[in-house]
């Protein structure tokens, strides 16, 4: 992260996450599952997950026996992680830039896991390295990050208060700090490799996000998480000013009706794209 003006907006987005954080956990199943198979926990192990959010990973890491410690940037996740994986040790931070080590007692870590937390770094590299810099010698990283061509994430319930707007918000950008900040494959890996990291792989990852919740169709599940994101958060700023509360009200009922429309075996549902990454630290450090 290291830019104030960044580490702020994700502060103020953070309740919104924290708020549809059994969504998130939910509709990631499959992205989840995958990087918990490629990181192999052990027991004894010690783990770090950057940007830890409300505490999935966390407890995951204590369910197979390890000791986990997380790092994010906003208080509103930390005190979720918390309060989800209360023996964890969690703490606030910009894991660009702060001494990972000296957070909790100076041992570095086996495993370094971040579920779609790592892609907000103003400085990718030297963030990569800040984490090398804290995993031992031999430890591993694997984390999950979203795909070029992924837009059903960002924009999917959101059409019919998008087509109010001229120029509606999009998707971010790819490969620039945010939610596609590590989109290609290319710029994955050599960000990575500059960072010190050695046998890294970047392999595609498909998941079907379903939005039904506790027997939901997952309509207004989805609807409350593509809100509370980028493009959702952009499209209220700009528009409701210009309908008022009556006509939004109008628009989300719209918005509501077309995701019904659309259902997949009676949910919200769609495919979304995303690289899993897995890499290790040299056992030899490298003398620059």
């Amino acid at each position: 992260m290291a830019d104030p003006l960044r580490r702020d907006d994700w502060a103020s987005k953070a309740h919104g996450w924290v708020r549809n954080q059994r969504v998130f956990d939910h509709a990631f199943t499959p992205f989840t599952d995958a990087l918990l198979a490629a990181a192999r926990i052990g027991t004894g192990m010690r783990v770090l997950d950057v940007g830890c959010g409300a505490g999935t990973l966390l407890q995951a890491a204590l369910d197979a026996g390890a000791e986990a410690v997380g790092v994010d940037i906003a208080e509103a996740m930390v005190a979720a992680a918390r309060e989800r994986a209360p023996r964890a040790s969690v703490h606030r931070g910009d894991a660009q830039t702060a001494d990972l080590l000296a957070l909790d007692g100076g041992t570095p870590f086996d495993r370094v896991i971040s579920r779609f937390g790592v892609m907000f770094f103003s400085d990718p590299a030297t963030a990569f390295a800040n984490l090398r810099a804290a995993c031992a010698a031999g430890g591993e990283l694997a984390f999950v990050s979203w795909r070029e061509g992924e837009t059903d994430l960002f924009t999917y319930g959101l059409e019919p208060l998008r087509a109010e707007l001229a120029d509606p918000p999009g998707p971010p950008a790819d490969d620039t700090a945010g939610p596609m900040g590590l989109a290609t494959q290319g710029h994955v890996g050599s960000v990575l490799r500059d960072a010190g990291w050695v046998d890294v792989e970047v392999v595609p990852l498909v998941g079907t996000c379903d939005f039904g919740l506790d027997g939901s169709d997952g309509v207004d599940e989805r609807l409350s998480v593509a809100l509370a994101g980028t493009v959702g958060i952009a499209v209220r700023e700009e528009l409701f000013p210009i309908v008022g509360q009556q006509a939004w009200d109008a628009l989300c009922e719209k918005a509501r009706s077309d995701m019904r429309r659309r259902m997949v075996r009676g949910s919200v549902c769609f495919d979304s794209r995303a690289w899993l990454v897995t890499a290790r630290n040299p056992l030899v450090r490298r003398i620059c």
